[in-house]
């Protein structure tokens, strides 16, 4: 079942590429359903982080209207990378299927590999630098959240 769906992704895929767009799709599914579908539109939105993976979710979030994608499977036509990854944490997927490794988008002028060397390293050492000012500050608005009796835990 699961590569009936990872064939779509791939499909929508190769057809964004056919409109101009980047080699990369997503299906999200929960329930046998498929909720939302994404192909990369970065440089259709001008937008970096307009990922298939992301633009997706944000589909997905808005047909459900809930950030919460428990329950759901997503499949993409590559690995996903660190940004696309993260979001799918954050949105709480149960799986991920996909198709092409980041070696394969690599090998197509889609690497990704600094940015996970990036990652690893400490703030202080990452290009571009990074600098903490302004920390006591920095702690007020978790302190208002914690203190809001009215927030949407996520």
């Amino acid at each position: 079942m699961d590569e009936a769906y990872l064939r779509r992704a791939i499909a929508l895929a190769t057809e964004n590429v056919s409109a101009g767009g980047g080699p990369f799709g997503a299906v999200i599914l929960r329930d046998g359903q498929v909720i939302a579908e994404g192909v990369n539109r970065v440089t259709a939105m001008h937008d970096p982080t307009a990922h298939a993976e992301v633009v997706a979710i944000r589909a997905a979030g808005q047909a459900l209207q809930t950030h919460d994608l428990s329950g759901c499977t997503i499949f993409a036509s590559c690995e996903p990378c660190p940004m696309c990854l993260g979001a799918i944490l954050w949105a709480r997927f149960d799986r991920i299927v996909f198709a092409a490794t980041k070696e394969d988008a690599a090998a197509a002028g889609f690497d990704d590999s600094n940015f996970y060397v990036e990652l690893a390293k400490p703030a202080a050492g990452r290009t571009p630098p990074m600098r903490q000012a302004l920390a006591e500050e920095g702690l007020l608005p978790f302190l208002a959240w914690r203190q809001f009796s009215a927030k949407v835990p996520y």
